[in-house]
């Protein structure tokens, strides 16, 4: 039941005092002094919170997946320095987002963000297109992660050769496609009948993780049958081979690691399933590109020292180099498999994880009738204590789309790009709009930035710039009708589904969240634990 179907006395009312203690009841107040009321229970801490960050994220899978485009797009130089910037370009976008979390904790995220930032006078349809993106990116990255862990696996399977060069399994567009469904189904039944195992699970994965990224970095330096690569070469050599100039082929290789960062504000969808939302959210953020980034670095760089020849590598069939260059550093087929296994592993958590984000921030959407068919994606399953019904319609669009790549083998491209491109969006509107304000609201949350708050604004905005062009470009050229992008065609398909809605129904029914004011008193003693006042709840016409 959302916050629109509450019965009386379910919301607070004006005038009332909030006297909530320090634990999950008080974040539950505020959640209903916000406009809705806690459907979801609360069971995670502030680590586990952390621990699902960092797996939405899963380096080092999620820069494996994708190693194919810097190594394309510049090699060594791409790869590295390429993660350290944009890592540090998403530090400062988690830094405001957090900000904005701090004040706004609620499963809504960017959206409801959004509109309680934004002037009243565009904030209904400000609120929309961020809610459409926030969607979007997140059903649509969850795809690209299905898909790659598809194209993944296959390229694992590979490692073992009929004869030399020559995989053992020559696998068809239908076995390719039939494979991404059963890993999808998979990634969702744990979703589905695991829910309360989950934060198990991600810690789980942070141990797995580590020991992975250790055992394969010891391994390939010490064995290195291929021999190793200078520190200039791993450091310094920059090689395009994109077809673009060399400057715009560096930036287009950067979508290896923005695909990997996109899911910062992701965790923000699971807001009412923690404890203390407010600070433990904003902090998860921060906490979880700082150590994704060292991570990174420990997987990327001895992968760039074992790095076979460049050119032979960029012209892989299969579009995965992790398990060629890891095969080619120990020289058995066996030892590469037993390293692969971690990453394998967390293939599947980290698509679990993005399938329970999605589902979360598609049903936060629908509670507030910005989807069609909002009746039946805002319910709560009364036994598994999850949105199933937004869960199946996300499953739903994934299997749809997957379909394209009967079309074309550089569908994995447009499921990356254009969730790279909706999540940024998305980013970038409370962001935006907060700094139309002047930053006030900002200054009552507990994760205010000051004078550095500005800072890492604006440089989330100038990415938010950069990156909508730069991913809806083809990763190489010249293009071919099996090469094009078909990012711009999705987000286009996307945004004209959302505007007809919004034509049809949107303009005169679609009133935002149910609480179109909040008074800052409400987060001074979420903070500071004294009574406040609760402004009404109603809607009101801009």
């Amino acid at each position: 039941m959302s916050g629109h179907d509450a019965h009386p006395g379910q919301l607070r009312q004006p005038g009332d005092l909030i006297e909530g203690p320090n634990d999950s009841e008080s974040a539950d107040e505020l959640l209903e002094a916000l406009g809705y009321k806690a459907e979801l229970v609360r069971t995670r801490s502030t680590w586990q919170v952390a621990f699902m960050s960092f797996v939405l994220a899963s380096i080092p899978y999620g820069l494996a997946t994708t190693l194919y485009y810097p190594l394309q797009g510049g090699g060594p130089v791409v790869v590295v320095w390429g993660w350290v910037l944009v890592s540090l370009i998403i530090l400062c976008v988690a830094a405001s987002l957090g900000e904005i979390t701090s004040v706004y904790p609620t499963a809504g995220g960017v959206y409801y963000q959004t509109f309680m930032l934004a002037p009243s006078s565009f904030r209904r349809v400000a609120a929309y297109i961020c809610g459409w993106c926030y969607v979007i990116g997140n059903i649509t990255i969850t795809l690209a992660v299905q898909f790659g862990t598809t194209l993944f696996f296959v390229a694992c399977v590979n490692v073992f050769e009929s004869e030399p060069g020559v995989g053992i399994w020559d696998a068809e567009v239908y076995q390719i496609f039939l494979t991404f469904v059963g890993v999808t189904l998979l990634c969702n039944a744990i979703s589905i009948f695991g829910n309360k195992h989950l934060p198990l699970l991600d810690t789980f994965a942070v141990f797995w993780t580590f020991a992975g990224i250790l055992a394969i970095m010891i391994t390939i330096l010490a064995v290195a049958k291929g021999g190793r690569r200078s520190g200039a070469f791993v450091f310094g050599d920059f090689e395009p081979t994109s077809g673009w100039p060399a400057g715009w082929s560096f930036c287009v290789g950067l979508l290896h690691a923005a695909y990997a960062t996109s899911s910062t504000g992701m965790i923000i969808s699971m807001c009412e399933e923690v404890q203390h939302p407010a600070t433990q959210v904003p902090k998860a953020m921060v906490i979880t590109i700082v150590i994704n980034t060292i991570g990174g670095l420990f997987f990327l760089v001895p992968l760039m020292f074992v790095l076979p020849d460049l050119a032979e590598t960029v012209a892989l069939a299969s579009g995965q180099p992790v398990p060629f260059i890891i095969k080619q550093a120990v020289g058995s087929s066996g030892a590469a498999i037993a390293l692969l296994l971690p990453l394998m592993v967390l293939a599947i958590l980290c698509g679990t994880a993005c399938t329970t984000a999605a589902s979360r921030c598609t049903w936060a959407f629908s509670r507030d009738g910005a989807i069609p068919g909002s009746k039946w994606w805002k319910q709560v399953h009364p036994k598994l204590d999850l949105p199933l019904n937004a869960m199946m319609l996300s499953l739903a669009i994934q299997l749809i789309l997957g379909v394209i790549y009967f079309g074309s083998s550089a569908a994995f491209n447009a499921f990356s790009g254009i969730g790279v491109i909706c999540l940024t969006l998305s980013y970038a509107a409370p962001i935006a709009v907060s700094m139309l304000e002047r930053r006030a609201q900002v200054k009552e949350g507990k994760f205010y930035l000051g004078k550095l708050g500005w800072f890492c604004n604006w440089i989330s905005i100038g990415w938010s710039l950069l990156a909508v062009p730069l991913f809806c470009m083809p990763a190489y050229i010249p293009v071919t009708a099996l090469t094009v992008n078909y990012a711009p065609v999705v987000f286009v398909a996307f945004i004209a589904i959302s505007g007809f809605w919004y034509y049809v129904w949107g303009r005169k029914n679609y009133r935002g969240p149910p609480t179109e004011h909040i008074g800052t008193g409400v987060v001074e003693h979420h903070q500071h634990q004294q009574p406040a006042y609760v402004p009404s709840s109603d809607n009101k016409k801009d």
